[in-house]
């Protein structure tokens, strides 16, 4: 059999490599109607409003330990600003947790490879995925709004100082829309993450703009969000699918001890 006849057979399946991601994802097919069957199949099966939301976080603590690399983190939290409208990076979610732990269990697993990969992360909030990935060893510039950097830097700062971090990490803003500075995109980077990026319509398409704008021929996007809103995360992959290609992870190849049905995660590439 063919490369091009075992590729045809694969997306027969709906499961296919993505990027430089080497796990097997389910393809998301284009179309309107694709977005909405995601949409019922996520809903219908994985049924999110049944179950307890913040598994792996207390949104009320100062602080979030976690282990991760082998070493503990302590991710601090600034629960006083989760009330102001538009500000969602003070505090994490279920969501940042996977995909942190997904992205060690991925390495660990021989399916991801970042030592020494430029890596970008979106709307890094509390900073945790960023830790994570530069104790992988990546070379990670984590980006928020500038009314965010403060707590961010803070968190890379007291986590990453001490000497046997593999990676290197770096604080950068970077709103969404505007056009990125030159470092982030010469050369483009090898992936970028974002955990709950996906939280309203008026945001998606800057959002969409700034992938575009960060993405080369070799970008691999890993976005996971909380499953809250279906209308929007609706928008999201239907707009997305006009530039993108999307596989959704399933939860077998998560961490196992971070898997959540509130929580689903995407890989995508530019077309």
């Amino acid at each position: 059999m063919s490369n091009r006849d075992s590729d045809m057979e694969e997306t027969e399946e709906k499961m296919i490599i993505i990027g430089s991601y080497g796990g097997k994802v389910k393809l998301l097919r284009d179309g309107e109607e694709s977005a909405s069957e995601e949409i019922m199949l996520l809903w219908g099966i994985q049924q999110p409003t049944f179950s307890q939301p913040n598994s792996f976080v207390a949104q009320s603590s100062l602080q979030l330990r976690l282990d991760a690399c082998g070493h503990s983190l302590s991710i601090l939290q600034s629960p006083s600003s989760l009330g102001k409208p538009g500000v969602t990076g003070s505090v994490m979610w279920d969501s940042g947790v996977v995909l942190g732990k997904f992205l060690e269990h991925a390495v660990d697993s021989k399916m991801l490879t970042l030592q020494g990969k430029k890596f970008i992360e979106l709307g890094a909030g509390c900073g945790l995925v960023g830790c994570i990935a530069a104790l992988l060893g990546a070379q990670v510039t984590l980006t928020d709004m500038p009314d965010r950097l403060r707590l961010l830097k803070k968190n890379i700062e007291s986590n990453l100082r001490h000497g046997n971090v593999r990676g290197s990490a770096v604080v950068e803003e970077l709103v969404w829309g505007d056009e990125p500075d030159q470092d982030l995109v010469e050369p483009f980077p090898d992936y970028v993450v974002g955990s709950d990026v996906i939280y309203s319509e008026g945001a998606v398409k800057d959002l969409l703009d700034t992938l575009m704008h960060l993405s080369g021929t070799q970008t691999t996007i890993f976005l996971a969000g909380e499953l809250r809103n279906d209308a929007v995360l609706e928008y999201f992959l239907e707009a997305a699918m006009e530039d993108f290609v999307i596989g959704r992870v399933e939860q077998t190849q998560w961490h196992p001890d971070y898997c959540s049905s509130r929580v689903v995660l995407y890989v995508l590439k530019k077309k």
